[in-house]
């Protein structure tokens, strides 16, 4: 890890984060290889060494390029590495989509890591969620809480942007990575969610990657699709032979019309206009 000098309310916070991470002994940090677990793996691993093991869920929801990340960026910090496979999708309060959908994929994630922390006599699981998430409808917080899940960036207060600069500084690979959220996030709340929507979605999405946009949703509305992008990419899109890549290969993953969504890219979207109780 670089020395280089944080500022010292950062430092501060981390001295905190480490302290409490010593004071777990032992933990399995949910790994899902985006800004925050990443930055909360480097921690573990530099307080705990071999005492600490990232576990990354393999799913239906979670894009194969996102797998193959987590494992290059554990491999880079050092700190050991297992998968295990969740099956949310068997899961109908999962598979329906209701608002709280999240609330059973969480619960579905924990399940799974209690038999490994057994295994490995850790008492500890612990996972990204931060103090920017606190207040938003967020679910599967509700199960990490009632599952005695551990969330020490709250603890801490280390916010999103704290995080960031910090990663910065440490050349970890995610510190300006753009935020992601699992693929059912995709589909409006009461559509059902099969493996083949999610593989239908995965492709088109891969499809933007590969042009080298970094920031996009690609939203299911059945045979429609619609793509969010950030403000500086909306011109790029609009390009003839761009627009013309775009839709020709997204209808042949079975959508008929794809829509570019003026308002750009927004975290949640279709959380808009919904009711969540």
């Amino acid at each position: 890890m670089p020395k280089h000098k944080l500022e010292p309310i950062l430092q501060t916070k981390l001295n905190q984060l480490y302290a409490c991470l010593h004071a777990y002994e032992k933990v399995i940090v949910a790994f899902s290889g985006g800004v925050d677990s990443t930055f909360l793996a480097e921690a573990a691993q530099h307080a705990l060494g071999n005492n600490a093991l990232a576990v990354t869920a393999i799913s239906d929801s979670y894009p194969i390029r996102e797998m193959q990340a987590a494992q290059d960026i554990a491999k880079q910090i050092g700190i050991r590495f297992e998968t295990v496979h969740t099956e949310e999708l068997e899961l109908e309060g999962y598979a329906s989509n209701p608002t709280n959908r999240c609330f059973f994929c969480k619960t579905e994630l924990f399940d799974k890591l209690s038999p490994i922390a057994e295994k490995y006599d850790v008492g500890t699981i612990i996972y990204g969620a931060i103090p920017d998430d606190v207040g938003d409808h967020r679910p599967g917080m509700d199960a990490a809480k009632g599952m005695g899940i551990q969330a020490p960036l709250i603890d801490v207060d280390l916010t999103k942007a704290e995080i960031r600069e910090i990663s910065k500084v440490w050349e970890l690979p995610t510190w300006d990575k753009p935020a992601f959220a699992c693929l059912s996030s995709r589909f409006p709340y009461g559509m059902r969610i099969t493996r083949e929507l999610l593989r239908q979605v995965d492709a088109a999405e891969q499809f933007l990657y590969d042009l080298g946009i970094r920031q996009f949703r690609v939203r299911h509305h059945g045979d429609l699709a619609r793509i969010e992008l950030e403000a500086e990419e909306i011109s790029r899109m609009l390009a003839k032979t761009v627009r013309h890549d775009i839709s020709t290969y997204f209808k042949t993953l079975g959508y008929m019309h794809v829509a570019l969504d003026l308002q750009g890219y927004r975290s949640g979207s279709l959380n808009e206009g919904v009711t969540i109780s």
